[in-house]
């Protein structure tokens, strides 16, 4: 070993100190975000039960349920079984009225509101008027109090078009009436609430990893198919929105087969234009269906037509392989949940042909109702980080 000069010594890199032992306090509060994040994942438990899954000692389960008792977090639910009576019987559940919030999901036509508890459980739904923001939080602020959820806590809107990483914005490329961004910002302006809003895919995404056809994917591209094309990434269990939030902007690929390029202004000759509602209906009607494009995908029009559709829909999981890798693709939206299986295993086919990358492909387990699902999943989230600490 060759000898140190003093030199040397002096500009070398000092040891790194030993991490210091968590203080009490600094404890208390990990052991009630765990308990807090065990009564959220598993339902109400009893102190027992907290003591085996938390590996703490009885007096400090004990401790720990009053310290959350007395915060407002926790609460007896119940006990655990008809035979057994007494403390150690009691069911302990976090306090879901403690905060409200709302689900919204605005489509360029539509819009939808959930009002939910805590615990992200429905309360109330309904339809929200477009064209006019005041008007939709003014029909937003009712369902609130009809649900006897007023004042919401957290609102969560999923929405086409990007939002921004840094700071939320809703930024289009999908033509959206102004009214969108009205509607955020008018949400934003009259609320108390905490209000983000996300992509309509990322949220899909969301509700397909953690209650869908992707619960058990570590990575997987969420393909929607609805009025509009898009994807959502999420590689090593993390949704990845990119550097401007534009991850999975698929509608803008260019793709053979539809005469043009797609430019920054417009997806017209990009993947849109094979995959979008309109082109699959063109498709449909060429194969001699002429009924909703839903029914055709469903397999009124024949085998013939899916077919073509999974020819279409495997040139873009194609790109999606070649790039990321994700093993797996979900067809989701729409379309994606009419075609179901079938139309999943003839993308499989021909992606199969197309890539050397394995790529197993599913079809939705939610459809449509991802959205809402994965904007009420991120709302429950964000309200219980903000009040679990």
């Amino acid at each position: 070993m060759g000898t140190v000069t003093a030199a040397q010594a002096a500009t070398a890199p000092a040891p790194a100190p030993a991490p210091a032992p968590a203080s009490p306090s600094t404890a208390r509060v990990l052991n009630d975000r765990l308990a807090l994040r065990l009564l959220r994942d598993e339902g109400p438990l009893t102190a027992a039960q907290l003591k085996e899954m938390t590996g703490l000692s009885r007096p400090s389960v004990a401790d720990l349920v009053e310290r959350l008792a007395q915060a407002g977090l926790v609460e007896v639910v119940g006990e655990a079984g008809a035979r057994r009576r007494g403390p150690n019987a009691r069911l302990y559940g976090i306090v879901a009225r403690r905060a409200h919030l709302a689900a919204l999901d605005v489509r360029t036509d539509s819009a939808t509101a959930v009002v939910t508890d805590l615990l992200g459980r429905p309360l109330a739904r309904a339809a929200l008027p477009v064209d006019a923001a005041d008007e939709a939080v003014d029909a937003l602020e009712a369902l609130a109090r009809q649900a006897g959820a007023d004042p919401l806590h957290t609102v969560v809107v999923g929405a086409p078009g990007l939002g921004a990483p840094a700071d939320g914005r809703l930024r289009s490329t999908a033509g959206l009436p102004a009214w969108h961004r009205d509607l955020v910002a008018a949400l934003r302006r009259r609320l108390p609430a905490a209000v983000s809003v996300e992509n309509e895919t990322n949220l899909a995404a969301l509700a397909e990893q953690r209650v869908g056809a992707a619960r058990d994917a570590g990575s997987f591209v969420l393909l929607w198919l609805g009025a509009g094309v898009g994807a959502a990434v999420v590689l090593d269990g993390r949704l990845r929105r990119g550097a401007s939030g534009g991850a999975g902007e698929i509608g803008f690929l260019p793709v053979p087969g539809t005469g043009s390029l797609p430019s920054a202004a417009g997806c017209e000759g990009g993947f849109h234009a094979l995959a979008g509602r309109a082109a699959v209906a063109g498709l449909a009607a060429a194969h001699g269906f002429t009924g909703p494009v839903a029914e055709a995908v469903a397999g009124a029009a024949g085998d013939a037509f899916l077919d073509a559709l999974a020819e279409r829909l495997a040139l873009g999981a194609a790109a999606v392989a070649a790039v990321l890798d994700p093993g797996c693709v979900v067809l989701g939206g729409e379309l994606g949940h009419a075609g179901g299986p079938a139309l999943a295993d003839r993308v499989a086919r021909r992606l199969a042909a197309l890539s050397p990358v394995p790529t197993e492909v599913r079809a939705t387990a939610l459809g449509d109702a991802a959205v809402l699902a994965g904007a009420r999943l991120a709302a429950a989230e964000s309200a219980q980080a903000a009040l679990f600490g």
